[in-house]
C-alpha cells in the first residue's frame, strides 16, 4: 500500500501521508522508519532539532528502496538562522541523513522578534532551491502575519506551511491563507494526541464521542477518521507512531470517504486552543539550542 500524492506549487509531488519522527528517541527511530517504509510510506518528516536525522537516513538505507522513492523532509532550527548559518544547517542535515539532495527543506519556526533573521534564512533556502540542492522549500508554524510578510519580502512562495491542525484546533484562517497562495498545509499532530477539551481539561481526540460515532458508522478507527478528514479537506498529514500496527493503520485511509455532514461535524469540534508552543513567543533566548555538527 502507498499513498496518493499532492502536487506542490512548483510541480514536485509529495505523498499525501508522511511519517513523522517528532519525539521518537534515536534508538526507536530506525525501527519505526523501517516499519513505515515497509508498510508503504514514502515520505519521512524529520528535523535538525529532533536529533534523529542520522537514524532516519540509516532506516532509508536499510529499507533497500531507491533514494528517489523516498521523499525526505527536514527543518532548520532557529539556532541556525541567518543566511550563511542556514546554508551550513543544510550541510549538517544532508551529512547526517546521508543524502545528496533534500526533497523539502523548511524553516521550523518564525522568529517574530528577529524577523529579518528569519527572512535571511528563507533567502538561503531560495538559494539552495536555485542551486538544485533541494527540490522544494517551505515554512512551519508561520501564522498569518508571518506568512504575509514573508510573501512580501521574498521571491519564492513556500511550497508548504507545516502547522498544528487537528479536530480540536483547526486554524481555519491560516488554512484559508495557505490555500489562497497555493501553499500546501501540512498537519503536524493530525490526530491530536493529548489535547484540550472546551472546558480546559486535557483529553484525547481518540476518545471524542463525535469522532467515535463516525468511526462506528464507517467501520474505521477514530485515528483513520481524523486522517481522512484532513485528506478530504486538502491537507497533507504527518502522523507519528512507533507501533507497527498503528503505523500500518494510519496509512490505510484511502478505501472510504466521509460525508459532508461528517466533515462538518468534525469541523465543529474546534476549540481554538493550541496544544503546541505559541508561535508568537518563539525566541532564540527561550528556545535556542546548538545543533551538533554530527
Amino acid at each position: 500500500m502507498s499513498a496518493p500524492t499532492f502536487a506542490l506549487n512548483n510541480g514536485v509531488e509529495i505523498p499525501a501521508i508522511g511519517f513523522g519522527v517528532f519525539q521518537s528517541a534515536p534508538e526507536e527511530t530506525v525501527a519505526a522508519v523501517e516499519a513505515a517504509l515497509a508498510a508503504g510510506y514514502r515520505h519521512v518528516d524529520t528535523a535538525a532539532a529532533y536529533g534523529n536525522e542520522r537514524e532516519v537516513g540509516e532506516a532509508i538505507r536499510r529499507s533497500g528502496l531507491d533514494r528517489a522513492e523516498v521523499f525526505v523532509e527536514t527543518k532548520v532550527w532557529i539556532s541556525d538562522y541567518g543566511f550563511d548559518a542556514t546554508l551550513h544547517a543544510y550541510e549538517k542535515s544532508v551529512r547526517k541523513l546521508g543524502v545528496e539532495q533534500l526533497d523539502l527543506l523548511i524553516l521550523h519556526q518564525a522568529l517574530p522578534d528577529e524577523f529579518e533573521l528569519t527572512l535571511d534564512s528563507y533567502r538561503a533556502l531560495e538559494k539552495l532551491l536555485a542551486d538544485g540542492a533541494v527540490r522544494a522549500i517551505g515554512v512551519s508554524n508561520f501564522m498569518p502575519a508571518h506568512l504575509t510578510r514573508l510573501l512580501a519580502e521574498t521571491s519564492v512562495v513556500p511550497a508548504v506551511n507545516q502547522i498544528e491542525v487537528h479536530p480540536y484546533f483547526r486554524q481555519s484562517q491560516l488554512l484559508e491563507l495557505d490555500a489562497e497562495h497555493g501553499i500546501l498545509s501540512q498537519a503536524w499532530s493530525p490526530i491530536g494526541g493529548i489535547t484540550f477539551y472546551r472546558d480546559g481539561s486535557r483529553g484525547s481526540t481518540l476518545a471524542d464521542p463525535v469522532i467515535g460515532e463516525i468511526a462506528a458508522a464507517t467501520g474505521r478507527t477514530p485515528a483513520q477518521v481524523m486522517l481522512r478528514w484532513h485528506l478530504q479537506q486538502g491537507r497533507q498529514v504527518i502522523p507519528k507512531s512507533v507501533t507497527p500496527s498503528r503505523i500500518a493503520e494510519n496509512l490505510d485511509v484511502f478505501g472510504f470517504e466521509l460525508t459532508r455532514e461528517q466533515l462538518a461535524a468534525i469541523d465543529g469540534l474546534d476549540t481554538g486552543v493550541r496544544g503546541g508552543p505559541e508561535p508568537e513567543q518563539i525566541t532564540r533566548a527561550a528556545f535556542g539550542r546548538p545543533i551538533p555538527e554530527a
